[in-house]
């Protein structure tokens, strides 16, 4: 049982929530401000001038979309995927408007953060429909009409996982400094959000997803948008994918472990960064580490901010912590 007290302490210093289950979810929107920043405010509001969806945030790093992130073509990739669109063309119009100042709150939020907004991260919200990624999967129903919302929050998609907010994933997107030669890791696929945006940078994005009836739905919607470089399967991330040679510039956690899986240290690249979270499930003082592999093979390690994820699951619960 999590109580109130529990809650608002680990919230102190957050980044804003990026998993929970859907009980937990409840209870946390009902008691807390998901966007709280890392000094416990939440960020600035949004400019009232944005650029217009698809226009602004401009990279030449950046995969664009084939075609525009119109009605028919949401409705297309919603049935390729074999997912219920749900929502309609009244709606869809309306979750476009609100796109523009999710993007002007993204990029300020960055900028609050790390001084600047890496152009390649907003292009890649730019680019990214968010919309798609709003999926109740045990209810077989478009949310699409929760996206880009107001308030940035994690939204439950079924099973016990998650959408992220956006504001969340934006910073970690920012600082996994994802660049278009890299091969990133993530584990806990989630709704595929995560993924996709680094995706539209990267050369590769690879990412694995425990909860089985999550893993496989979400792997069938990468290629209706002609994510082709999007490689998901079903597994424990504790082994990471020690198929993919030569390793990973980028493995990124979002689920918070008890120590960083030694496995994922032998896949990581000279140079490589590992990002995870790291702390006891449900408890205050989960911090974000940021990890990297030097060119002698040597590991360094630095504390980033305070977080609130949902435990990481499998081998994580059951193997003790290395000695060495």
């Amino acid at each position: 049982m999590i109580n109130r007290r529990t809650l608002l302490a680990a919230a102190a210093g957050t980044l804003p929530l990026a998993a929970c289950d859907e009980a937990t979810m409840k209870t946390i929107r009902e008691r807390m401000n998901p966007t709280a920043g890392a000094g416990g405010s939440a960020p600035a509001a949004a400019p009232a001038a944005a650029p217009a969806a698809g226009q602004g945030a401009i990279s030449a790093t950046v995969r664009t979309p084939a075609r525009p992130w119109t009605f028919e073509v949401f409705r297309e990739a919603m049935a390729a995927s074999g997912r219920n669109p749900t929502i309609g063309e009244a709606q869809f119009a309306a979750i476009q408007a609100r796109k523009p100042a999710a993007m002007a709150r993204i990029k300020s939020y960055l900028e609050g953060k790390f001084g600047v907004a890496d152009p390649a991260v907003l292009a890649a919200f730019e680019s990214v429909p968010r919309d798609y990624f709003h999926y109740a999967y045990a209810a077989g129903a478009s949310t699409a009409y929760q996206a880009y919302e107001d308030n940035p929050k994690p939204w439950a998609i079924g099973h016990g996982s998650v959408l992220s907010d956006y504001l969340g994933q934006a910073y970690m997107s920012q600082l996994a400094a994802p660049k278009p030669g890299d091969v990133t890791l993530e584990i806990g696929t989630g709704s595929g959000f995560q993924s996709s945006l680094l995706s539209r940078i990267v050369r590769d994005a690879y990412t694995i997803e425990i909860i089985q009836p999550v893993g496989e739905a979400v792997g069938k919607i990468f290629a209706p948008l002609g994510y082709d470089n999007v490689h998901s399967r079903v597994g424990d991330g504790y082994f990471g994918w020690p198929e993919v040679e030569g390793g990973f510039d980028t493995i990124m956690l979002t689920c918070v472990a008890q120590y960083a899986p030694p496995e994922l240290f032998r896949q990581l690249k000279p140079g490589g960064k590992l990002i995870i979270p790291i702390g006891q499930p449900f408890r205050r003082g989960q911090v974000l580490y940021v990890y990297t592999r030097d060119e002698q093979g040597r590991v360094h390690s630095r504390r980033d901010v305070g977080v609130f994820f949902i435990p990481m699951t499998g081998a994580m619960q059951s193997r003790a912590r290395p000695t060495a």
